[in-house]
């Protein structure tokens, strides 16, 4: 699990704080209730519809002026199912993300759903249990980013140019996705150690992935 997740699950409702950051489009309320007695809620909402290129920059732009904590893609059968989990910075913008329902992103609407603190985690639970085939999806890469840097970044494992590929978007240019086949799905998973990590200016989250989710990608930036 990434060290951004494992605080919010170690750390539970104080992770977010107790008031808005400045990056605000709006000046909150002060809470018309009071916590004595229980901790406030979750502050957490389900997307579904999703463009299924869609990006964690293109969640943030949708979700313009809230503080986003976390994404989370929800996957079946490694294939991304057009749903998420989103991580919100305070209770009260729970508020404002729904008024996000049915507008949006790009040409798909995209409904957005009060969750809860147990479902993002049980979808952070199905998420680490996929099985590995060797192939691993890259998230989040700078656009800058060729083979080389990703051959760096898994330095610790024996890899060919061929091995990786760069995913490019409907215009041809680098999506901030690519895949990587490895020798085998023991380093595949072993490979998984580096979810989160940076390159360049970017943290990098891994899934593991299988080929044809891998060709069909690939195939999108033709």
């Amino acid at each position: 699990m990434g060290a951004k997740r494992q605080r919010i699950i170690d750390q539970g409702p104080s992770f977010y704080g107790n008031s808005p950051g400045s990056s605000f489009m709006y000046t909150a309320p002060p809470p018309p209730y009071s916590y004595v007695s229980q901790p406030p809620p979750f502050p957490v909402v389900r997307l579904r519809g999703l463009p299924f290129d869609c990006t964690e920059t293109d969640v943030a732009e949708f979700f313009h002026g809230l503080d986003i904590v976390d994404v989370l893609f929800v996957h079946k059968n490694s294939k991304f199912t057009g749903e998420a989990f989103c991580v919100l910075g305070y209770p009260l913008q729970v508020d404002f993300a729904l008024q996000k329902n049915r507008q949006n992103m790009g040409r798909r609407y995209v409904e957005v759903f009060r969750s809860k603190r147990q479902e993002y985690y049980k979808a952070i639970a199905n998420e680490e249990s996929a099985e590995h085939t060797g192939i691993l999806r890259l998230r989040g890469l700078p656009f800058s980013a060729g083979k080389d840097d990703i051959m760096e970044f898994f330095k610790d494992f024996v890899l060919s140019e061929d091995a990786v590929h760069i995913v490019l978007n409907s215009e041809g240019r680098p999506s901030g996705e690519a895949f990587v086949e490895f020798t085998n799905a023991e380093d595949s998973k072993a490979a998984m150690s580096k979810d989160r990590m940076t390159l360049g200016s970017r943290y990098i989250e891994l899934f593991p992935s299988f080929s044809e989710e891998m060709e069909e990608a690939i195939s999108r930036g033709r």
